[in-house]
C-alpha cells in the first residue's frame, strides 16, 4: 500500500516528519518498506510561456519557439507537435540535469540556437506520457519553479500490509492509525452522516442481486457527464502512486479507491441492455472480454455483474470492454459493492488476473464503506465532470451482518501485558481508532469492533490491539525470573531418549517409518484371525491403498526396511524404531496409543569388521538376548532375565527361539527368530532376529537407585566353577542364582563357556562360570575364599540337579 505524506495531511493534522511517521507506523504493526521523496530532481526546471512558434528553416519536423521565463525571453528549438503560442509549459534551462541523466546545455540545432529544452512529462519523470510537451493550461504566469508551482515535492511511503489489515489499504485507513498515535482526529471528506437515503425508488434503472456472495451492492446514475482529461491535482495524486491517468471518470474511481479503500466501477449506462444490473453467477459457455483486451472463458461458480443479457464485469476483479467508459460516454452508472473475499480470490486465481480491486476484495472490504465511497465519487464527478446525479439510487445490503460485541476483562489485559492499565486508559486507546467501548463494571468492558476491523474476533485480539496502540516501546523492561532448578522432564520422553542413545551405542541405526500401513502386514506375519492386533484404526481419507490403517506393530515396517537393504546388497543390518502403535478405542473415543521399541538384527555378528580377523560368523539368538540385557541394565533396571513361555509364543517366531524379557518377573517384551515362512512372505532370504519392548510396561518398573561406592582398596580373587547340568537348566539362571545367593564376598559372576558333546552325556551340558570374590576390609586368603566357593557349588548342584565336571 502506497500513499503520499501530503495526501495524508489532508485528513490528519500530522505533527511529525515522514521519517518519524514511518517509524511510528512500523512500531504500530504496519511495517514500512520504503520512504521516498518524489520529483526531487527537478531543480532548474521552470514554467515557460511560448510567445511565438515559427517553422525551423532547415528541418521539417522542428519549430523555433520564442519563450518567456519570467522577465527573460529566449529561443528554444522544439519538435513537439503541440507547441503553440500562448501555451504555458515546462522548460529545462541550460545547466539542468533531468531525472533520466540528460544534461541540458545551450546548443545549435540545425543552425538555430536552442537555450534549453521544452519538456514532456516523461522527460521530467512525472509519467510515461511523451506525446508532446506538458500543457499547463491553467497557469497565467511564467518563471516559477515547476516543482513548487505544481506542488510536486512530496514523500511516498510504502507499507507492507499483512492480510489481516484490509482497513489500511487506503489513505484514510492509514490516517486513522496516524491520528491515534499522534493524538489528533481524522476528518474524512465524506462520512456516514453525509449519505443520502437510497431506496431504489427510481424508474431510470434496476438492480437485482441473485447470489449471496454479494452482501452489499450500491449504485447511482449520473447524466450529462463530460469525458475529459483529469485536472492536474487529480492526475498528480495518481501519478505520485504510479497509477496511469485515463480520463476524469475512471480517474475518480481510482482516486476514491486509493482514498477510501473501496473499489468502484463506472459503466457506460447506454451500453447496458435492459437499463439494469443483475449480480449472478456465470452461465455455461459465457465469455467476457475484460478491459485489458483479453477474452476470458467464464466458469459457472464465478460471480459476474451482468445486464439483462450478458456479463459486463467480473465481480471484484475487472470490468468488461463491452461497457467501458470512453470519450462518447454521457451517462454513467456508478457501482460501489462488497463481494465475498473467497469468491473473488478464487475467480482472480482461475482467470490469472490480479488487480488493485481484487487485492482489496480478497482481504475483505468493509461493507459499510460502499455508500460512503460512492457518495464521495458522486460529488467528485459532479465537480470534475459536470455530471448531474439522478435522484435516488440503490443500496441493497441483504448480507451485511451486525457487529458482535466482545467482552474484555481488564484483569486479563493486565496479566498478559504486565502493565497496570485503567479502564479509562483502555477506552482512550480503543476509541482512538473508532472502536466502541462501554463499561460494564470495574473489571469488564463491552467492546464492539467496527466493521472495517475484520481481524478483531476474540478477547485476545483486543488485548493485542491495546499493546499495539500503547506502543511496545512504552512497556517497562524487566528481566525474566529464572528459577535455579532443573527443568522437569517427562519420564516417557526421557526414557525414549535414553533408549535411542543406548541402542545407537550398541551399533543399531534408528529407523522412522510411517504410522499409516497396509492391513496385508498381518497376513504376511501369519497372525491368527482372532489376534487383537488385527483390529486397526482405519483412515477415512488414506493417501494410498497401502496406507489405509494405523499400525498396531512396528515389526512389519522394520522387516520392509530389511528387505529393501538386502535388495541393495546391504546384508549386515541392525535397525531399531521407537514409535506409537494404535488400537481402536470404544465408540466415539480416541484410539489407544502405546509406545514400543522394536529392533531387528541380521547378517554378520560384527558388521564392518575385517573378514581376515573376524570372519563371517552370523549373529544368533544370543546376540539379540545380549542386546536386550545390555539395554535394560544400562538403563538402570536390575532383575532382567529371559524366560521361555511356550504359551506366549508369537505366530511369526520360531518356537525354540522365543523368550519373554522380564524385569523383576514382570514381562516387558520378547525376542526371537522370525520364521522362514514370514521372512519369505516379506521377500527376505536370510535370518532376522527381533526384539520388542513395551515402553509403557518398562516405565512401571522401578530403576535401581544410583549409589556411590569407593574404589576397592583390596585385590579381588577369581575362581572358576565347571558344572554339568541338564539341558533344561539355563546358564543365565545359574549366573543369576550365584549373584542372588547372598554371599557377601561375591562381586561378580560371569559365564565364559557352554559345552556339549564329547564326554558329556546326552541331554546334559557343561557350564563354566568365573566368580570374582573381594572383601572391602581385608585381603582374602584361600581358606576364606574356599568356604564361600564351596557354598556356591553346593547351591548349584542342589538347585540345578548338577554335578562337578571332571577333567
Amino acid at each position: 500500500m502506497k500513499f503520499t505524506f501530503a495526501w495524508l495531511k489532508q485528513f490528519v493534522d500530522v505533527n511529525i516528519t515522514p521519517g518519524e511517521l514511518a517509524d511510528r507506523l512500523t512500531m504500530a504493526g504496519l511495517e514500512v518498506d520504503s520512504v521516498e521523496e518524489i520529483f526531487a530532481g527537478l531543480a532548474g526546471v521552470k514554467v515557460a510561456e511560448i510567445l511565438s512558434v515559427t517553422p525551423h528553416p532547415d528541418a521539417d519536423r522542428l519549430v523555433v519557439c520564442q519563450v518567456a521565463v519570467g522577465g527573460e525571453t529566449m529561443q528554444v528549438v522544439c519538435g513537439a507537435p503541440n507547441a503553440r503560442a500562448g501555451l504555458f509549459t515546462a522548460i529545462a534551462l541550460p545547466g539542468t540535469t533531468l531525472p533520466s541523466g540528460l544534461a541540458i546545455k545551450q546548443s545549435k540545432i540545425r543552425g538555430q540556437v536552442s537555450s534549453g529544452m521544452l519538456c514532456s512529462e516523461k522527460d521530467l519523470g512525472i509519467s510515461e506520457s511523451h506525446s508532446g510537451i506538458m500543457e499547463l493550461t491553467w497557469l497565467r504566469e511564467s518563471g516559477g519553479d515547476l516543482a513548487q508551482v505544481l506542488e510536486l515535492h512530496d514523500t511516498v511511503i510504502e507499507v507492507d500490509l499483512t492480510p489481516n489489515r484490509p482497513d489500511c489499504t487506503s489513505v484514510i485507513g492509514i490516517g486513522r492509525e496516524a491520528a491515534a498515535f499522534c493524538r489528533t482526529s481524522l476528518t474524512p471528506p465524506v462520512t456516514a452522516a453525509d449519505i443520502p437515503e437510497l431506496t431504489g425508488a427510481t424508474g431510470e434503472f434496476s438492480v437485482t442481486v441473485q447470489h449471496g456472495d454479494c452482501p452489499r451492492y450500491a449504485a447511482r446514475l449520473l447524466k450529462n457527464v463530460r469525458i475529459a482529461p483529469s485536472p492536474w491535482w487529480l492526475k498528480k495524486r495518481l501519478l505520485s502512486l504510479g497509477s496511469r491517468p485515463i480520463n476524469n471518470v475512471v480517474d475518480i474511481t481510482n482516486y476514491v479507491m486509493l482514498e477510501y479503500g473501496q473499489p468502484l466501477h463506472a459503466f457506460d449506462f447506454k451500453k447496458l441492455a435492459g437499463n439494469g444490473i443483475v449480480v449472478r453467477q456465470a452461465r455455461d459457455g459465457e465469455t467476457l472480454t475484460t478491459l485489458d483486451g483479453t477474452e476470458r472463458s467464464l466458469e459457472p461458480d464465478m460471480l459476474m455483474i451482468c445486464d439483462a443479457v450478458k456479463p459486463v464485469a467480473v465481480a471484484g476483479v475487472m470490468g468488461g470492454a463491452n461497457s467501458e467508459v470512453d470519450e462518447t460516454t454521457t451517462e454513467v452508472l456508478l457501482e460501489s459493492a462488497c463481494f465475498n473475499p473467497i469468491s473473488v480470490r478464487r475467480t482472480a486465481r482461475r482467470l490469472n488476473l490480479a488487480t488493485e480491486a481484487s487485492y482489496r476484495f480478497e482481504r475483505g472490504v468493509d461493507p459499510q464503506l460502499a455508500p460512503i465511497a460512492m457518495e464521495r465519487a458522486v460529488r467528485l464527478l459532479c465537480q470534475v465532470a459536470g455530471a448531474e446525479v439522478v435522484e435516488n439510487g440503490f443500496d441493497l445490503s441483504p448480507g451485511v451482518k451486525k457487529n458482535e460485541a466482545i467482552t474484555l476483562r481488564l484483569s486479563k489485559t493486565i496479566d498478559l501485558l504486565g502493565y497496570d492499565f485503567t479502564a479509562a486508559d483502555v477506552t482512550d486507546l480503543l476509541t482512538a481508532i473508532e472502536i466502541e467501548v462501554r463499561l460494564l463494571d470495574a473489571d469488564t468492558l463491552l467492546v464492539t469492533p467496527p466493521s472495517f476491523r475484520v481481524d478483531l474476533e476474540r478477547e485476545i485480539d483486543l488485548i493485542e490491539e491495546i499493546a499495539r496502540l500503547k506502543g511496545y516501546n512504552e512497556f517497562p523492561q524487566t528481566m525474566p525470573l529464572v528459577p535455579m532448578a532443573a527443568a522437569w522432564q517427562d519420564p516417557a520422553r526421557k526414557l525414549r531418549q535414553d533408549i535411542a542413545s543406548a541402542m545407537t551405542a550398541l551399533g543399531f541405526y534408528e529407523a522412522i517409518n510411517y504410522s499409516f500401513v497396509t492391513p496385508r502386514h498381518f497376513d504376511l506375519l501369519t497372525l491368527g484371525e482372532d489376534d487383537p492386533r488385527r483390529r486397526t484404526v482405519h483412515l477415512l481419507n488414506p493417501l494410498a491403498e497401502d496406507q489405509s490403517v494405523m499400525r498396531s506393530m512396528l515389526l512389519p515396517g522394520l522387516l520392509e526396511n530389511v528387505r529393501r537393504n538386502v535388495n541393495y546388497q546391504v546384508t549386515d543390518i541392525r535397525l531399531f524404531e521407537i514409535g506409537k502403535c494404535f488400537m481402536p478405542g470404544a465408540e466415539f473415543e480416541q484410539p489407544e496409543e502405546k509406545t514400543y521399541l522394536t529392533a531387528v538384527l541380521s547378517g554378520r555378528r560384527l558388521p564392518g569388521a575385517p573378514l581376515l580377523h573376524m570372519g563371517e560368523e552370523k549373529c544368533d539368538i544370543y546376540d539379540v538376548k545380549g542386546a536386550a540385557a545390555s539395554l535394560l541394565e544400562g538403563l538402570g533396571f536390575s532383575g532382567v532375565s529371559a524366560e521361555r513361555k511356550p504359551d506366549r509364543l508369537e505366530a511369526y517366531c520360531e518356537p525354540d527361539s522365543f523368550a519373554l524379557v522380564t524385569v523383576h518377573g514382570e514381562p516387558v517384551g520378547s525376542f526371537g527368530l522370525v520364521t522362514r515362512k514370514v521372512l519369505g512372505n516379506f521377500g527376505i532370504k536370510q535370518d532376522v532376529y527381533f526384539l520388542t519392548i513395551l515402553l509403557d510396561s518398562l516405565l512401571a518398573q522401578a530403576k535401581d537407585k544410583k549409589q556411590f561406592s569407593p574404589l576397592p582398596k583390596f585385590p579381588s580373587v577369581k575362581w572358576d566353577i565347571a558344572v554339568v547340568v541338564p539341558e533344561r537348566a539355563g546358564a543365565g539362571e545359574i549366573v543369576e542364582a550365584i549373584k542372588g545367593s547372598g554371599e557377601a564376598l561375591i562381586e561378580q559372576a560371569e559365564l565364559f563357556d557352554v559345552f556339549r558333546g564329547g564326554a558329556i552325556s546326552q541331554g546334559m551340558k557343561s557350564v563354566a562360570i568365573t566368580v570374582t570374590y573381594r572383601a572391602a576390609d581385608q585381603t582374602l586368603d584361600d581358606e576364606t575364599v574356599s568356604k564361600a566357593h564351596q557354598k556356591i557349588i553346593d547351591m548349584i548342584l542342589a538347585r540345578f540337579d548338577g554335578q562337578l565336571r571332571e577333567v
